[in-house]
């Protein structure tokens, strides 16, 4: 296998203290790797997997794990651990799994995982709907949908993530967090396959000429996919189609380096809103 072959490579740096007495990565954890690459494969399927196995009826349970070892990882080594789903059957399905060091591939991996009932772990059908999920996904195809619309379209759903976010993650009081600009507002909303929602941003007018993006947010576990960058690009997109010639925004320091990676520069030194760092970032479109 090759790192061409996988759609989804999770990247992974060896700590210290996973290698041995040889020096290199103990045998046992490259398991670990898999699995972490594996949870990851989720969050590229835009699946918060715990209330999506409950939404489903059942959960994943590994039945079976073969790893060839071709090679060894050290300490600090940065790695890319490639999972694809294949070979759906009624209630399995097989993952390839794969740990590169650079084009290298040091541990080739088959993992089994069988869907069953969480009571008794008896096998059940593996839904339609995930498999369907995986196979478009293994295909190329998009699994995240962001709409525009108005406040009265789209607010519910905006206001039960920016809550979860603003409010109950951050503490952001709730009297701050609300205005009078969300009625006028062009929001954006991000829906996984299943409808769930992941991530909301709006657009406004901050002066002629200038669009103003605010209030991004995304579930905690969605983020480091690319859920908030959709986000992003259908607001940049929408002020372009109306004509502004630069966006602004205001991100948390946290998120400093997101805004970066989709081009926007700060501008200006740090300065504080709702008690949390920001920067004046912009972008010309």
């Amino acid at each position: 296998m090759k790192r061409t072959d996988f759609r989804h490579l999770e990247p992974l740096r060896v700590r210290w203290a996973e290698i041995d007495a040889q020096g290199i990565v103990f045998n046992g954890h490259y398991l670990t790797y898999l699995d972490t690459a594996v949870s990851g494969y989720w969050r590229a399927l835009a699946i918060p997997y715990a209330d999506t196995m409950k939404q489903l009826g059942g959960d994943l349970y590994v039945r079976r794990a073969t790893l060839d070892y071709r090679g060894s990882a050290r300490y600090d080594d940065r790695l890319d651990i490639g999972i694809r789903a294949r070979e759906f059957g009624n209630s399995s399905m097989k993952v390839d799994g794969a740990i590169f060091h650079g084009e290298q591939m040091l541990v080739q991996a088959e993992m089994v995982y069988v869907f069953a009932d969480p009571a008794t772990q008896s096998p059940i059908h593996l839904p339609d709907a995930l498999r369907g999920l995986m196979h478009d996904f293994e295909a190329g195809q998009p699994v995240v949908d962001v709409v525009l619309g108005g406040w009265g379209e789209l607010g519910e759903a905006a206001t039960a993530i920016r809550r979860e976010v603003f409010v109950k993650e951050q503490h952001i009081p709730a009297d701050m967090e609300w205005d009078a600009a969300d009625a006028s507002c062009l929001h954006a909303l991000a829906r996984n396959r299943f409808g769930l929602p992941l991530a909301t941003g709006r657009l406004l007018e901050h002066v002629p000429g200038v669009a103003k993006i605010g209030r991004m947010a995304v579930l905690r576990a969605m983020r480091g996919g690319q859920v908030g960058r959709l986000v992003l690009g259908a607001l940049m997109a929408e002020a372009k189609q109306q004509g502004y010639r630069e966006v602004l925004l205001h991100a948390q320091l946290s998120a400093e380096n997101f805004y970066l990676r989709a081009g926007f520069q700060r501008r200006g030194e740090p300065f504080e809103e709702a008690g949390i760092g920001h920067v004046e970032m912009v972008r010309a479109l």
